[in-house]
């Protein structure tokens, strides 16, 4: 059979017979002050070259670049403080899950993401050590109020996406997850509504993301608050889910050119706010934002004021 043929018949595999899900449990219900005792805070030099400082959970807490209510996590930026432009970076929270995963479920109930010229937070999962070689899969990335949201997979050399064939409702960017090459893109997906990033989706209360690992697809579903086809038990955080009646999701990423058992490995869950860097700051002059992206970071630190995750809950199903 020719590879060409062999392509086509997996492509209309995808389309016609989807492949079924578990049912999950519920394993990490994480609300409120829960996010303490579930993250590790990482106070590291920022890997992707930021214009922040993060800090630990005490300096974190004293400072109220993180608290919480009953219902509620905060994670900010400062956003009071001018900084000397030969001084540490803008005070930031980079925090990372204690539990590993592998096969799961994660729901994200977001009332609110960062915003602002100069930020780039994210929500993504990632193995421990030896980068990119256990995978990544970002599942909320963006900069500089630029929507949509993208999720995108990146790995080392041999994983590659179909061009065709995949049922999401999203746009596929690059093919090819390699992180050694096309500078890092991975092989994303753009989400299809403005509403599933920035100031827009902040706008509506924000909504839900989920995503599903197993070595057989990773999937990535998004529904706005406002919408009338969140599944029940996504909205009210049931004991169990099963993804087979979330409809079509947004990002579909399938094992058929990408052994996704090899390339992805046990992950950890990273939530975490830099500004500037590597991307926000390498694309800071198409975006519109004044000045250069760390003058402005460093003298305006009123801008930072609605830059902050406010999280309902997190919930992991395995």
């Amino acid at each position: 059979m020719k590879p060409t043929l062999l392509a086509l018949l997996l492509s209309l595999a995808w389309l016609s017979a989807p492949v079924l899900a578990a049912t999950y449990s519920l394993s990490d219900n994480i609300v409120g002050s829960g996010f303490y005792n579930s993250f590790d805070w990482e106070a590291i030099p920022d890997p992707t070259h930021g214009r922040v400082a993060y800090v630990d959970q005490n300096t974190s807490r004293n400072r109220n670049l993180t608290f919480s209510s009953s219902n509620s996590f905060i994670l900010r930026t400062d956003y009071t403080t001018v900084l000397s432009a030969n001084g540490p970076g803008r005070g930031s929270v980079r925090i990372k899950s204690k539990k590993l995963y592998t096969t799961h479920v994660a729901i994200f109930d977001l009332r609110h993401m960062p915003e602002g010229c100069g930020t780039w937070p994210a929500i993504w999962e990632t193995a421990t050590s030896n980068w990119p070689a256990g995978g990544e899969v970002d599942i909320v990335e963006g900069v500089n109020n630029q929507s949509p949201n993208a999720a995108t997979l990146h790995t080392s050399a041999g994983c590659t996406m179909p061009s065709s064939g995949r049922p999401q409702t999203g746009t596929a960017g690059q093919l090819n997850c390699d992180a050694a090459v096309n500078g890092n893109t991975g092989c994303g997906v753009r989400f299809p509504s403005a509403n599933s990033f920035g100031p827009s989706f902040n706008s509506i209360g924000g909504g839900w993301f989920a995503m599903e690992r197993s070595n057989s697809f990773i999937k990535v579903w998004f529904w706005p608050r406002n919408s009338g086809s969140v599944p029940s038990n996504v909205r009210n955080g049931g004991q169990t889910v099963n993804t087979d009646g979330w409809g079509t999701p947004t990002a579909f990423f399938p094992n058929t050119q990408c052994d996704l058992g090899r390339y992805f490995k046990a992950h950890n869950i990273i939530i975490n706010l830099t500004l500037c860097g590597d991307w926000a700051g390498g694309v800071y002059g198409q975006s519109g934002c004044p000045s250069s992206c760390v003058s402005y970071v460093n003298n305006n630190p009123g801008s930072f004021r609605n830059a902050y995750f406010d999280f309902a809950a997190l919930r992991v199903y395995t």
